[in-house]
């Protein structure tokens, strides 16, 4: 049978207990709360900030981060080959290219609304440089929920602020041709252009307070109930 056969078989199942449900159990409603920026912008640490301070809260939440994802989800060719062999890593394994960065976004967009589907206050963090790829996630989360359920936030912080932060070298490593296509240096960062929270991450506020504001936001859309 072709792959155009199995397709038209593949349905979507809608289970008894829906996510109306889930979410009056948990007593808030589900979402995508996106972080993107600069590498070294801060986004992993404000996001960190705000599941810790939705945790203090009783909220049911969960963090998907770049580096982790990277484990497992989204691995690279090199951390499949050991177990699967070369042919299935070079199949699935992603790497840092265009195409690669697309898919990783996509996986993730994806595991994303499924959380969101749960009730879960999902939160993300990652780089995510290209418009056209936050908005197709941004698609995906709207088409398996509410329109509302994708908040893009935007760390804006310059990048020499970035880079001069440079938690891992990898600046470093790309100013001097070691990392190619490196966001930021030789490969190119989109901003949103209407982003639903933009926090400014060279202001010199903290962490904490940059996540407050973010809680606050969803607070006041009633996310939090």
């Amino acid at each position: 049978m072709s792959e155009k056969d199995v397709s038209g078989d593949i349905v979507w199942h809608d289970h008894s207990v829906d996510r109306r449900s889930r979410e009056q159990r948990l007593g808030q409603l589900g979402c995508v709360v996106w972080f993107t920026g600069l590498s070294g912008c801060g986004k992993s640490t404000i996001a960190n900030e705000l599941d810790v301070m939705l945790a203090r809260e009783g909220r049911a939440t969960i963090l998907l981060d770049g580096d982790n994802v990277r484990h497992g989800l989204c691995a690279p060719p090199s951390k499949l080959q050991p177990e699967h062999g070369a042919e299935f890593a070079e199949r699935f394994g992603l790497g840092f290219g265009a195409v690669d960065r697309e898919e990783n976004i996509r996986r993730i967009g994806s595991v994303a609304a499924l959380m969101a589907s749960a009730g879960l206050i999902t939160l993300t963090a990652f780089v995510s440089p290209y418009q056209r790829d936050r908005d197709r996630v941004r698609k995906i989360v709207s088409d398996s929920g509410r329109p509302e359920d994708f908040v893009e936030v935007f760390v804006d912080t310059p990048l020499e602020v970035c880079e001069a932060r440079d938690p891992k070298g990898l600046y470093k490593k790309a100013r001097a041709g070691e990392i190619a296509n490196f966001t930021g240096i030789s490969d190119p960062y989109e901003p949103p252009p209407k982003p639903e929270i933009r926090l400014d991450g060279g202001a010199g506020r903290s962490a904490g307070e940059l996540a407050g504001q973010v809680r606050q936001w969803l607070s006041d859309r009633g996310v939090l109930g």
